[in-house]
């Protein structure tokens, strides 16, 4: 073969146009790629007819693979689908999955017919690999690619894992590939054009619960501090973005390694939301703190998870209840909005616990107003589901369903498009949740998101928001909030927005 490697890279559909963010993992994914090849990538966040679009690019000239990234919930349903669609249309040509789906469920994904290969973790030294390795049709090659998972014989072979990469694109990543850039701009409470970045990947933490954890294994990498200056420097004066939604998994890491970053992020003062943890918050000095306001934090994501210590202590969260409460005051003296997410219905003594987290957010409420709460429902990685390191080192409770019977995950991809396993996955619903347990959550967050709409619905008119507060107020003050009829008419008609949902 002549002609270098092509590979055609999808983004399923996961959320509308309007919700669409940079294709992060693909763009990084492009640039590793377009090394030694060339890439192309349909982002079905943007263009709803992606299926069609794949089949007219696999027509237009010869390819070597196509990448599809692949999160559990809603995105399993039109990766399926494109993957079919693929394998029908060009049987010839191999599918690779990747992402946080096939990394926890290798197996599950490699046992469809529509399914040749799998990269467990990271992929943008693997998926290169392979693609070489399809291209110059050595199949010998395969089993000494990090991270590949594969059927031979119809036999599961899972290749070593591939290790922690630190190594991030030398260059800008190719934006232009996905057509006009600055329609991924959106307008969020942070600016009129808010765009979506990753300075640094992973986190040291190892919470059960968390894909990340399984995804990286507790390792972590911030970017050099000319990579983030030349980030930025593009996202603001090439596409004129006014704000960023950084992607990092933990951005307050250690203080040391923060500060020269957040140096850089103060000269270009663009405003920010981060995903964070109470305890990094509550260390930072007051010289930190005073950078973190001048590059205009304005909103921090923190998983509170519980208000629990024997559960923090049990899902390896290791942060306590009385942190939480004092980061959201800390949050409050310096202007950032703590937004806090709650893990409710644990498996063991469901009601108790969401009756004491409840509580818990009610003073929260009380220490800072101006907290924003998301509550899901507590839905653990399965063992087979960890990293590596992490597997059989403390025995997990087993799971059962409300019936007493042990839980089955899925067995295929299809199985996991089912309602109740897509709501698992989205941390919505669990198998041991009484339908009780679930109205009575569903009740609370009404109640509380009409009590204290939050600041990032910026499409509800205030005039409504008001109005719901009003309404909710006297059911929020007097804990009543059992079937609240009338707040639930009132959004059928306002449609207050729900960021554990939609996100920012």
């Amino acid at each position: 073969m002549n002609h270098a490697p092509h590979t055609l890279l999808i983004n399923p559909t996961i959320t509308s146009p309007s919700s669409a963010r940079f294709p992060l993992s693909l763009l990084h994914l492009s640039s590793s790629l377009d090394r030694a090849g060339s890439s192309r990538i349909i982002d079905g966040n943007v263009e709803r007819d992606f299926v069609q679009q794949t089949l007219h690019a696999l027509d237009e000239g010869q390819c070597t693979a196509v990448g599809i990234s692949v999160m559990g919930g809603p995105q399993i349903e039109p990766a399926i689908a494109v993957s079919r669609a693929i394998r029908d249309h060009r049987p010839d040509v191999p599918i690779v999955w990747g992402g946080y789906f096939p990394t926890l469920y290798t197996e599950t994904a490699l046992r469809a017919p529509y399914v040749d290969y799998a990269i467990r973790g990271q992929g943008e030294d693997s998926l290169p690999e392979l693609v070489a390795a399809l291209h110059a049709g050595d199949a010998d090659k395969l089993s000494t690619i990090n991270g590949l998972s594969w059927l031979k014989d119809g036999e599961l072979v899972n290749n070593a894992s591939r290790p922690f990469s630190r190594n991030g694109p030398p260059t800008v990543l190719p934006y232009d590939k996905l057509g006009d850039p600055r329609r991924y701009l959106a307008r969020t409470f942070l600016g009129r054009r808010t765009a979506a970045h990753q300075a640094s990947v992973g986190c040291r933490f190892r919470c059960t619960f968390c894909g990340v954890a399984a995804m990286f294994g507790g390792a972590t990498a911030l970017p050099p501090l000319a990579r983030l200056e030349r980030d930025l420097k593009y996202l603001k004066y090439e596409l004129g973005a006014d704000s960023i939604q950084y992607f990092d998994h933990n951005f307050f890491d250690r203080e040391q390694d923060m500060f020269p970053l957040l140096e850089i992020m103060a000269r270009y003062e663009l405003p920010w939301w981060c995903y964070a943890r109470a305890d990094a918050l509550l260390n930072l000095s007051d010289s930190t703190w005073k950078l973190v306001r001048k590059s205009r934090l304005r909103m921090a994501y923190i998983g509170a998870e519980s208000a629990s210590p024997a559960m923090l202590k049990e899902i390896r969260k290791g942060t306590r209840p009385d942190q939480t409460l004092a980061v959201a005051e800390l949050c409050r003296r310096h202007g950032v909005i703590p937004e806090l997410s709650f893990m409710v219905a644990p498996p063991e003594n469901s009601e108790e616990e969401t009756e004491h987290t409840f509580e818990f957010i009610r003073e929260l409420k009380r220490v800072n107003p101006q907290s924003e709460i998301i509550v899901y429902v507590y839905t653990p990685l399965p063992e087979s589901s960890k990293h590596e390191k992490d597997r059989g080192k403390r025995a997990s409770t087993p799971l059962l369903d409300r019936h007493g019977e042990p839980l089955v995950f899925p067995a295929t991809p299809e199985e996991w498009t089912q309602k109740q396993w897509v709501d698992y996955a989205c941390h919505a619903d669990a198998p041991w949740v009484s339908d009780k347990l679930r109205q009575r959550i569903h009740d609370f967050v009404t109640v509380l998101r009409c009590r204290y709409p939050t600041v990032q619905d910026l499409r509800s008119p205030t005039w409504a928001k008001r109005t719901l507060s009003a309404a909710a107020s006297w059911r929020y003050r007097m804990r009543r909030y059992d079937r609240p009829w009338e707040l639930n008419l009132a959004n059928r008609l306002v449609r207050l927005r729900m960021p554990q949902v939609s996100g920012l």
